[in-house]
């Protein structure tokens, strides 16, 4: 419907028609973890160059981490858990709620369930049909209370099983935060966290803790990186990457967007300059104009200049729906060093250990004119990150209202 249409609508006929797209919603994700839960067992991710579904729906359907994940454990969960995969399915239960009751699959519960005389299976029915048509915080309640009766007198829980943190980054380059430490781990971040801030409480400080907590962290990491102590990536010490041309790093009057962040992010030309105050620069030429990193077949490996122009240029793992940092990467040579190929930055790649792996085994890499990346299949179709594919054999979803 159109926004005319749905402002021709009263109260009433709106929230129906809210009502019936969330039902419709959940149909979909239930329908989704299902397809993704037979794609994976039959490793159908496999044919692009994915080692998982969760990568794949990352690089081709555009998830992020946290949704990816969230479709494949329930998907695995639901095969499981047959009465709530029957109410998702009928549009009951969300995704969320599937979520939480989905913690019940994991192996440590089955036994403890079993020795109260049930079955995860029955647990989780029970807590499906209160999920049904009560809010989502009363679900979460209610599994709690049931965990904590299976688990009272259990054996200490290993610390690492509860940690967790998600990054998410937003357009604009900002990142939020979601995560879960347990009380040992978070009393060690807090008080690394309160040293950094009281370290930094200038006179008429009027920032609220959260403000002074977040300048802090920023602070712990900038102490991290200064001092060298953390671990190499790749045999290079870890640092904050800032791509801005000549011009935008000289010219004051440059506005937003005009520097790249090694992960991802955009900056200001004047907070590349800030940087740059107490920074190692490095100047690339590269172009039709510029110098080209060639080091012909006297060098098998890139050297370090060389790495750091391919990791200039190409950002992130070349491979077709993969989006791994230049961290996690190596300096591939699009033809093999051994059948003649040249150590150069027109022959190199940046490729992930998995798509490293791949490419000599049948997939391959090519860059055209145009200096865009192509992924190829062993049989010669090319992958394609963006192409739409139908649901053959099913009926197009009506449109709810």
């Amino acid at each position: 419907m159109s926004s005319d249409d749905l402002h021709a609508l009263s109260g009433p006929e709106l929230l129906d028609r809210t009502r019936a797209l969330v039902a419709e919603r959940n149909r979909i994700d239930a329908a989704l973890a299902r397809t993704v839960r037979v794609a994976d067992s039959r490793r159908a991710f496999a044919a692009d160059g994915q080692k998982t579904a969760a990568s794949w729906l990352r690089g081709h359907g555009r998830l992020s981490e946290p949704a990816a994940s969230k479709i494949v454990r329930a998907g695995r969960a639901l095969e499981q858990l047959p009465a709530v995969e029957e109410l998702h399915a009928a549009g009951a239960l969300t995704a969320d709620q599937v979520d939480v009751i989905a913690q019940f699959t994991g192996p440590k519960w089955a036994p403890r369930i079993a020795a109260q005389g049930g079955t995860v299976a029955d647990v989780a029915e029970v807590l499906a049909r209160f999920a049904a048509d009560r809010p989502h915080e009363d679900l979460t309640r209610l599994a709690h209370q049931v965990q904590q009766r299976l688990d009272q007198d259990g054996p200490e829980p290993d610390p690492t099983e509860e940690r967790f943190l998600t990054i998410v980054r937003h357009a604009d380059g900002s990142v939020t935060f979601r995560g879960h430490l347990d009380a040992l781990g978070a009393e060690k971040v807090q008080a690394a966290l309160e040293a950094h801030r009281q370290a930094d409480r200038p006179a008429g400080d009027d920032r609220t803790v959260s403000q002074q907590q977040g300048d802090a962290l920023v602070q712990w990491a900038d102490n991290t990186l200064a001092a060298g102590t953390a671990p190499l990536l790749r045999r290079n010490k870890p640092q904050v990457a800032v791509k801005v041309s000549s011009e935008d790093l000289a010219d004051e009057a440059t506005g937003r967007g005009a520097a790249d962040l090694g992960f991802g992010g955009v900056v200001s030309a004047a907070t590349a300059r800030q940087v740059a105050c107490d920074a190692e620069l490095r100047r690339y030429l590269i172009g039709p104009d510029g110098e080209l990193l060639d080091l012909g077949r006297s060098q098998r490996l890139a050297t370090p200049a060389l790495r750091r122009a391919v990791e200039h240029r190409d950002e992130r793992c070349v491979f077709a729906g993969c989006d791994a940092p230049t961290s996690w990467c190596d300096v591939h040579h699009v033809v093999h060093w051994l059948f003649g190929g040249q150590t150069s930055l027109e022959n190199s790649a940046l490729l992930c250990e998995r798509h490293h792996t791949q490419v000599h085994h049948g997939f391959t890499i090519e860059r055209d004119t145009a200096g865009r990346w192509h992924t190829y299949r062993p049989d010669g179709t090319e992958i394609l990150t963006l192409r739409p594919t139908p649901i053959d054999g099913e009926q197009e979803l009506a449109h709810a209202g």
